[in-house]
């Protein structure tokens, strides 16, 4: 079973509906044995944005992403953007070898380096329910690649 990192922006009520649809996608998915949801990790010690907090969180979520087996992300943020944040995590995430399966709800164009990057690619949230994460079925990048 599956221990996944949930890469994803969540600053707007919209961002964080959809990042919970595959918090509960994945709850339901049999070959998930858990995941890390940085959403639902930004507790520390230290005062929320101070540099002490970010240090806490980046470290945290490192620790998290050197632990999983797949990476999920959801690309949707902003026109022909994805979020800084989870852009850095896709990158550590290519560069440890770990296969990258993405959610994008939105049509709009992605950059080729991420498209490039992914193992795997659905519009609906609720795919990652039924997904055989013991298999890893690949699937491409569909859309506009700028």
């Amino acid at each position: 079973m599956a221990q996944i990192y949930i890469a994803s922006p969540f600053f707007s009520p919209e961002q964080v509906d959809r990042v919970q649809r595959v918090e509960e996608a994945l709850k339901q998915n049999p070959t998930v044995s858990d995941f890390y949801s940085p959403r639902l990790h930004q507790d520390a010690q230290s005062e929320q944005f101070s540099k002490e907090w970010a240090a806490e969180i980046f470290k945290r979520d490192m620790d998290q992403i050197a632990a999983a087996d797949v990476i999920v992300t959801v690309l949707d943020f902003e026109a022909q953007n994805i979020d800084s944040g989870t852009a850095y995590e896709l990158g550590v995430a290519t560069m440890s070898n770990k296969p990258i399966l993405a959610l994008q709800e939105k049509e709009e164009g992605v950059n080729l380096m991420v498209t490039e990057s992914l193992h795997w690619y659905t519009k609906q949230a609720q795919d990652f329910a039924t997904y055989d994460f013991k298999t890893l079925p690949q699937g491409e990048f569909v859309g506009e690649i700028l």
